[in-house]
């Protein structure tokens, strides 16, 4: 079952959707699936399309409660990006999830895999954290601040155009965040750190700086020819539930 909410995080309006099974219920154990920052023309309405499929099955298969919001900017969800901004989306969308002695992991795509080590790595209701095709480097990832602030507005994550930052600025607020720094804080939580081998835009070498970050505590798992766009590679799906399972 996939139920919608919208919630309130700051001025934007978040969809939020959360999915139950009936079949295999595990109410204590929940994940947050976190998408990434699209960077092509107008990604920024479909950056998010397939994870509310994705939870529903995640959901069915696994018997947690798999929730999946849209950050600012992105699909039905009003506002502007910022990396300040969605670390408090998702703030929002995990106080959301936070009920009673649920056990709560993420799962981060891309630079929301970034944002997922952030949030774990300052709040200690978050048991692991899994990332996918996450740059470990957030420099190269940019590239120049124009540059970086023209795709933003390509991409169409602007809800009105006054509220984006200033192109040093919004570089700046991405650099703020540190996957390296933030991974170090997690163990001894639970850590996966999955890549594809033919990553172009980010090289699976990241994977491995983010495992030896930790200091070898996460689990490595490169996905053998698969690119950038994991999210409905029936390998990484697999992956992923395996995860789970094993931290039931």
């Amino acid at each position: 079952m996939l139920a919608h909410e919208q919630l309130q995080s700051g001025t934007s309006l978040l969809d939020l959707r959360i999915a139950t099974s009936s079949a295999r219920p595990l109410a204590s154990h929940a994940l947050i699936i976190v998408h990434g920052l699209p960077r092509a023309m107008g990604m920024g309405r479909q950056a998010a399309g397939l994870l509310p499929e994705l939870a529903e099955h995640m959901a069915t298969e696994s018997g947690w409660i798999v929730a999946t919001g849209t950050l600012s900017g992105v699909g039905g969800s009003t506002g502007t990006f910022s990396a300040t901004q969605w670390r408090a989306d998702l703030k929002t969308i995990l106080d959301r999830v936070d009920e009673g002695e649920r056990k709560i992991s993420m799962a981060g795509f891309g630079f929301g895999g970034a944002l997922a080590l952030a949030t774990a790595a300052e709040d200690e209701r978050i048991r692991g954290v899994a990332t996918f095709a996450t740059p470990a480097h957030l420099e190269p990832w940019c590239g120049s601040a124009e540059d970086f602030r023209r795709a933003v507005q390509i991409a169409g994550v602007v809800g009105n155009e006054r509220d984006l930052l200033p192109a040093e600025e919004l570089r700046d607020d991405v650099f703020a965040i540190d996957p390296l720094v933030s991974i170090a804080k997690i163990p001894p939580r639970r850590l996966m750190v999955g890549h594809g081998t033919e990553d172009i835009e980010i090289p699976h070498s990241d994977a491995r700086d983010l495992v030896a970050a930790a200091e070898g505590r996460a689990e490595l798992r490169l996905i053998q020819g698969a690119g950038h766009q994991l999210r409905a590679d029936p390998r990484m799906v697999a992956t992923l539930l395996g995860w789970l399972d094993r931290h039931r």
